[in-house]
């Protein structure tokens, strides 16, 4: 399989991820690391770790992503985050999984986000974001997003949009995605409330972005609506003792879609926060895929 790594400015993080692939693989992998607009020394250290590296001077994701396509071997391509680690066996499994689901052409792993020692409001907030019913059916929010040949071959290219785990999900139906959930990935919060604010922004201006080509016609996918009152009729009422936390949970929704849509606001907005040293070691899946 290959797997398929967009980074910009990752050296604190890069070196970590690589070598949870490097030891959590049963068999050789192909590891493409499409850096750009790096200021740091991720070209440096990926390239240390022995994985194929692009250096594009250019930032910008979506176009990492498609300098990287050509360079692909195999007909399964894993798209991965450089701040995930993958667990041992992890990859199998995703494969496994989009061998062994009938009609599946994209399959991801269950996502855990790790609060520890986050202050309050972010804590509050990933209460309730873990809860909402999307992100059992969704392809984002996980870092980790493998796809079959049958499904590559949908789209030529990913589209210059910044939200492209949003664009992926709208290229299968519900039926098309299958979660391996044996294998379990952890996505580390915003180690502060502002950190926070701006991963939403960029979020939100990206998801905006992605519609907006959808409606006027750029791009022909069906692209998932939002659904504003899920966090209250899915979670909250459920669940009333987290009213506290949705109290948190709205207002840094309200304040990063202000910030999202003020058009004298250059910056896409970006979370620096946990491109560190990658917590933890890399961990054995569990129980069997299905």
């Amino acid at each position: 399989m290959s797997v398929i790594i967009a980074a910009h400015n990752e050296e604190g993080v890069i070196a970590d991820c690589l070598d949870a692939l490097r030891t959590g693989a049963s068999s050789a992998i192909q590891v493409i690391v499409s850096a750009n607009g790096c200021t740091d020394r991720t070209v440096d250290v990926a390239a240390a770790c022995g994985a194929t590296v692009i250096d594009r001077a250019e930032p910008g994701k979506a176009a990492a992503i498609n300098a990287a396509e050509p360079l692909v071997t195999s007909s399964t391509r894993i798209y991965l985050d450089a701040d995930i680690l993958v667990p041992t066996g992890g990859l199998d499994a995703l494969v496994q999984a989009l061998d062994s689901t009938p009609g599946a052409q994209a399959a991801v792993p269950r996502r855990r986000i790790s609060t520890d020692g986050r202050p309050w409001p972010v804590r509050a907030y990933f209460a309730i974001n873990e809860r909402l019913p999307v992100f059992r059916s969704g392809l984002f929010g996980r870092g980790m997003i493998a796809v079959s040949a049958e499904g590559r071959a949908r789209f030529e290219q990913f589209p210059t949009v910044i939200a492209d785990d949003l664009f992926l999900d709208s290229m299968f139906a519900d039926a098309e995605k299958t979660e391996a959930a044996s294998v379990e990935v952890v996505v580390q919060a915003p180690r502060r409330t502002k950190d926070l604010v701006a991963r939403l922004v960029r979020v939100r201006r990206g998801n905006a972005q992605m519609r907006e080509a959808a409606a006027a016609g750029v791009l022909t996918a069906q692209v998932r609506p939002s659904d504003r009152w899920a966090w209250l009729r899915d979670v909250v009422a459920r669940r009333p003792q987290l009213a506290a936390a949705a109290i948190a949970y709205v207002v840094i929704t309200l304040v990063a879609a202000r910030r999202a849509a003020r058009a004298d606001e250059v910056d896409w907005g970006h979370d620096a926060s946990t491109r560190t040293t990658l917590p933890g070691a890399v961990h054995e899946v569990r129980g069997a895929t299905t």
